[in-house]
């Protein structure tokens, strides 16, 4: 029977990957959508209307009745592979945990996201491990739709960032054994269709359901597909004697995977995760896509805006993305800083909007000649193009060697660069209304081609720092003094 749209169901792993993504499609539903998270406020920063927030977590016995009470169904999405103790552990007591709560709170199912494998053959501790938690689930007498899943194909998942990684900043790939380990990836738009529908499914007792998209591949696949769609020429080299261990060593050094994580995720990877039960394709009016459609459907919701959320978005993904030369968001990187100003966002906001032209840059202005010029020699556009108005600006506009891509009076502007780089840069400024006045993010993002981008981007960057951070100190300045 179809869950009741008024229905309250309980998210857990919200502020997660595919959480984050699934709250606001649950809400569109009509669901009164409860949220457990032991950080309330990453979730109120959403902006997500119409949902309950419970600070608390899984293992929380309290919490959980808490959340749990007058419930109807309930989302298992969070794990613990980024912990530094055993996670087999966590997860099995976490589980056992919830299942009880759910038992208690007479919940008319549990449903969980797991992971792919045969159970008859060696599993690494991370599938088994996802596999006694939906055991744990379908044990309680609460009625469990599991689905099980292999790599998810979408702009910030964990699986796709690494593939992503690898084959932007390594123009030879040395490939160990589990690269060419068959897989069966699934866009994360057919996971969270399929999350969705697990709550309306007809069944009568617990189920598991192995889902997948259209084709088996590889690993090495993927990543010739991604680089095949990013234009980037790239050479494998097979080593079949690398470890799991030197593996992660090896990923920490060249992705935004710590080490730690990245030797769970590769252990997994030595095991075959096909989809060999084809119930799924009954029970469901889901008709997953296939790899390149989800690779292309990833880069164009990156084209369109950064992604809705990444995996280190997770609060199991312990440790900081923050390194030398920015923020790694994806293949793009960010760095961006604040200026907290005692004026309305009006006032902060007047010379953002005048910035460029004639009126300058406003530190620097010899060191913007100079790019204006260098990209002159190379068939850019340079500085000669000016603004159209000193005083406003509008949507595509240029803007000396930027076009404005989007402005939202008093609040925001963003500028894509038309110079001649190896990738594709934008200049964003926010003004949000403070306490104390008003608060000016100013964020620079690149998104590098391969290695000449990520070249340039680390050549420049004391300069960016230098430039930008004196820009930001001078729009500051004259905000304050306009008052």
């Amino acid at each position: 029977m179809a869950m009741k749209t008024n229905s309250t169901i309980l998210l857990t792993g919200a502020t997660g990957y595919v959480g984050g993504r699934l709250l606001p499609k649950l809400v569109d539903r009509g669901y009164q959508v409860r949220c457990l998270t032991r950080r309330p406020e990453a979730l109120q920063s959403r902006n997500v209307a119409n949902i309950e927030i419970i600070q608390g977590n899984v293992l929380d016995e309290d919490s959980l009745v808490k959340a749990m009470d007058g419930a109807t169904a309930a989302y298992y999405l969070v794990h613990s592979m980024g912990s530094r103790k055993r996670f087999e552990r966590e997860d099995r007591i976490a589980a056992e945990r919830f299942a009880s709560a759910a038992k208690k709170a007479d919940l008319e199912r549990i449903i969980y996201l797991g992971g792919l494998g045969d159970s008859n053959h060696q599993l690494s501790a991370h599938l088994k491990s996802r596999h006694e938690v939906g055991r744990i689930f379908r044990e309680s007498g609460v009625k469990t739709i599991e689905l099980r899943a292999s790599v998810v194909i979408g702009s910030g998942s964990l699986s796709f960032e690494m593939v992503r990684a690898l084959t932007e900043r390594l123009p030879v790939l040395i490939t160990p054994r589990w690269v060419s380990v068959p897989t069966q990836p699934i866009a994360v738009n057919d996971i969270l269709s399929y999350l969705v529908q697990s709550l309306d499914v007809e069944t009568t007792h617990s189920r598991v359901y192995e889902i997948g998209g259209s084709d088996i591949v590889t690993y090495g696949d993927l990543m010739k597909e991604y680089a095949r769609q990013r234009g980037l020429k790239r050479w494998m080299i097979s080593v079949p004697v690398l470890t799991p261990y030197l593996s992660s060593l090896w990923l920490g050094l060249v992705t935004p995977i710590y080490a730690r994580i990245g030797r769970k995720l590769i252990d997994s990877i030595r095991n075959p995760t096909i989809v060999t039960d084809e119930t799924a394709q009954e029970d469901f009016s889901i008709r997953p896509v296939d790899m390149q459609t989800a690779v292309a459907s990833a880069l164009i919701n990156e084209d369109k805006q950064f992604a809705e959320t990444r995996w280190s978005d997770a609060l199991s993904s312990i440790g900081t993305l923050q390194d030398w030369g920015g923020v790694r968001f994806g293949s793009r990187i960010v760095d961006s800083r604040t200026a907290l100003i005692r004026c309305k966002p009006e006032g902060a906001f007047r010379p953002i909007e005048r910035i460029g032209g004639e009126n300058g840059w406003y530190y620097g202005n010899f060191l913007w000649k100079i790019r204006g010029w260098i990209d002159l020699c190379f068939g850019g556009a340079g500085l000669r193009r000016g603004r159209r108005d000193p005083e406003h600006v509008r949507i595509g506009d240029a803007l000396d060697f930027w076009r404005v891509e989007a402005v939202e009076p008093n609040r925001l502007i963003r500028l894509s660069a038309e110079m001649k780089l190896p990738g594709r840069a934008w200049l964003q400024f926010e003004v949000e209304p403070d306490s104390q006045g008003s608060i000016i993010r100013q964020t620079a993002i690149f998104d590098p081609v391969g290695l000449p981008g990520l070249l340039y981007w680390y050549a420049l960057f004391p300069l960016h720092e230098f430039v930008f951070a004196g820009m930001l100190r001078e729009i500051a300045r004259r905000a304050q003094n306009s008052i």
